[in-house]
């Protein structure tokens, strides 16, 4: 090969073979036939189907019709996550308020398309706080209410270009994707990004590079001022196909989106930013502003981040100045954890309740009970996901025994949460009667099942059913997993006694409990020597 013979890259070879079949007519659609007849004439004339167009405009008509009946005020959007999340009023008041300024321009600049033109201020916010005290939660609940288009993303999915892994410009597609390809809407929509303290630039501790720090804050902090963004990705295939369909069918998108108007709503727990922020404060002068020994535990000191504390912590200046809005999540109390069971609509105590309640057995907790959860749960340092941590601990044998029992109800008080397996076995020794019961009715749909399924009858005799529900206690095994394990050859050797006899009814007594596979041997000997006494 001569040096003028340079090689070829794959992606524009299998563009150009894509686009000469085209050409050709030979290119099929995707879930459809291929390209000609009326599809075909249809590209010629570089006209979209009135059909599709349709659609389109519906869409559209829709989208628009969410955003101009969108007419709720801060305070009314802070009422409404304060039936989920509890406490974090700050961080409601400047999610609220910055959903509705967003909401307003959205429909001036649709209104007035000149103004999308002019300088626009956003006010990116960035959410800080510990694990588990609402973050994510307050920003899923708000999805709920917006009627732009609303994508969620973690930071830690996100590469350097170049690398492998997520391209931040994948979170303007998925915008464009969630507005049914409407770019025009999709530039005013919500980008929202967890876990963003995890790109800060930190040095590895080979001394290697840091592909997902420095590298994606630089490609975020684009994304976050004002830049172009190209619809189609270098690596997304299928979108490189759908373009050139589009083409050739004639219908032409918008090949770039702007993010001057995407609002930006970033979040994270900052680990270990407190202890910096403690230190600094300490360190000032002695006076209104030193930090009290006394107070430190209960103080917020993310409250009073300042942007050198995002520098020191690995973010870029240029990425922290385009995140003008900072509020701080507080951490969360007993007493919060408190009112999160007993008040939050997401609580997770109502998600026991209704496992439970699968089972047709009812969960009632105490104040006594529900505050010895809360305390324990503080003590995980988890936030409200140390919640499901002391009920899961709780509740876990309960949930696993229960629901083979006649019980239907669980009475729980603070002596369940410190103990409970022994609430457990004293709940199932008062409940040791009625459980025969059960087991006895267990073992009459097992007869009913294997009648179904192979034409045989099982009659157990009382002393049957007796050691039956004995070995089940005695070896913690359900009855159905020892019937079916005694008796899963007993269809072969009664059929065969069924050939010989006509026989279709079995008795099963205590003899055939202890030894199943020794009692069907001698029937189906016995019926051998029956065939030829006759």
């Amino acid at each position: 090969m001569s040096k003028d013979d340079k090689p070829k890259d794959p992606m524009e070879e299998l563009q150009k073979n894509l686009q000469d079949l085209f050409k050709q007519g030979k290119a099929f659609m995707p879930f459809g036939g291929p390209m000609g007849g009326e599809s075909g004439a249809t590209a010629q004339t570089g006209t979209q189907p009135p059909q599709e167009e349709d659609e389109e405009a519906k869409e559209r008509a829709e989208a628009l019709k969410r955003i101009e009946a969108f007419n709720l005020k801060p305070r009314e959007i802070r009422d409404y996550l304060d039936r989920f999340v509890i406490q974090q009023n700050e961080a409601k008041k400047v999610i609220s308020v910055a959903i509705c300024d967003h909401f307003n321009h959205v429909r001036r600049c649709l209104e007035r398309p000149d103004l999308a033109d002019q300088d626009y201020a956003k006010q990116n916010i960035i959410l800080l706080g510990p694990t588990g005290v609402g973050k994510t939660y307050l920003m899923r609940n708000v999805a709920k209410l917006v009627g732009v288009p609303f994508v969620k993303a973690d930071a830690t999915k996100f590469s350097e270009t170049g690398y492998i892994g997520g391209d931040v410009e994948d979170l303007v597609r998925d915008l464009v994707k969630v507005a049914n390809g409407d770019t025009e809407l999709a530039q005013y929509g919500i980008v929202y990004i967890d876990e963003i303290d995890k790109i800060a630039n930190k040095t590895t501790g080979a001394g290697g590079r840091d592909v997902s720090g420095r590298g994606v804050q630089i490609n975020l902090l684009k994304l976050m001022e004002d830049t172009e963004v190209n619809l189609q990705s270098q690596t997304d295939m299928m979108g490189q196909m759908q373009a050139m369909m589009d083409l050739q069918r004639g219908k032409k998108r918008k090949r770039t989106v702007s993010t001057k108007h995407i609002l930006f709503i970033v979040s994270g727990a900052f680990d270990q930013m407190d202890e910096a922020i403690k230190k600094r404060l300490r360190n000032t002068s002695m006076g209104f502003g030193a930090v009290q020994a006394d107070d430190e535990e209960d103080e917020n000191f993310l409250d009073q981040t300042e942007t050198k504390d995002f520098i020191d912590y690995g973010f870029e200046p240029e990425f922290v100045g385009r995140l003008p809005v900072r509020v701080a999540c507080q951490p969360l109390k007993p007493n919060d954890l408190f009112e999160i069971m007993t008040t939050s609509e997401g609580s997770v105590l109502r998600q026991y309740i209704s496992d439970f309640e699968g089972y047709g057995i009812s969960l009632e907790m105490d104040n006594e009970s529900l505050q010895e959860v809360s305390e324990r749960a503080y003590k995980e340092k988890t936030g409200a996901r140390g919640l499901m941590t002391i009920l899961e601990r709780a509740f876990r044998g309960f949930k696993f025994e229960l629901p083979s029992t006649s019980i239907k109800s669980l009475q729980v008080n603070k002596e369940t949460i410190e103990d409970p397996d022994t609430h457990l076995k004293e709940l199932l020794r008062e409940n040791l009667h009625d459980q025969h019961e059960v087991l006895k009715i267990e073992i009459q749909e097992y007869t009913g099942r294997f009648e179904a399924q192979y034409g045989f009858t099982l009659d157990f005799t009382d002393d049957a059913i007796d050691a039956l529900i004995e070995e089940s206690l005695e070896t913690d095994k359900t009855i159905r997993g020892l019937c079916e394990r005694k008796f899963q050859d007993f269809n072969h050797g009664l059929t065969l006694i069924s050939r010989n006899t006509g026989q279709k009814s079995f008795t099963v007594d205590a003899d055939v409990i202890l030894d199943a596979e020794k009692a069907l041997s001698n029937w189906v000997v016995a019926s051998y020597n029956k065939e030829d006494s006759e």
